[in-house]
């Protein structure tokens, strides 16, 4: 009986990886914050194999973490919180400074340059939901928004 089980379960765990979609992160990295910020912000490219959404993000380690969109309003720039980010099949999403990025919000302690920030994105596809474990690296705030200056 015990053995029946073990089957049941190997089908059970083939049933739910067929409808998961194949999600690809890389370029994964957050921004290093000043003592006393509250918020930073992690960035990322996100590919999937079929058409599928970042649906939210947690992180063991920050309280609180939010999708944001930044974009024009006439001529002011404004970010607010997002409940999705599509993300079409075999096109690759960058979530950026300026675009859609993660917020990491009621920090405790500043993030230094070098820090790995856990984060878990939570993707939904044909109705269904997965996780997405992804380890992101804290860049310097200069490293990532050098000015290129002619010469």
């Amino acid at each position: 009986m015990k053995h029946g089980w073990m089957i049941a379960a190997v089908f059970s765990l083939a049933a739910q990886t067929a409808w998961a979609a194949n999600i690809s992160v890389t370029d994964a990295w957050v921004r290093a914050t000043m003592p006393g910020q509250p918020v930073g912000g992690a960035y990322m490219q996100i590919q999937s194999d079929a058409d599928a959404r970042l649906v939210g993000v947690s992180s063991s380690v920050v309280p609180r973490v939010e999708v944001h969109e930044m974009k024009m309003d006439g001529d002011v720039m404004r970010m607010r919180e997002v409940k999705a980010v599509d993300l079409p099949k075999g096109k690759t999403v960058s979530l950026e400074p300026g675009g859609f990025h993660i917020m990491l919000m009621n920090l405790k302690k500043p993030i230094a340059a070098g820090d790995v920030i856990p984060l878990t994105l939570v993707i939904e596809s044909g109705g269904k939901q997965q996780t997405v474990e992804v380890k992101a690296e804290a860049r310097a705030m200069g490293g990532a928004m050098q000015m290129q200056h002619p010469h």
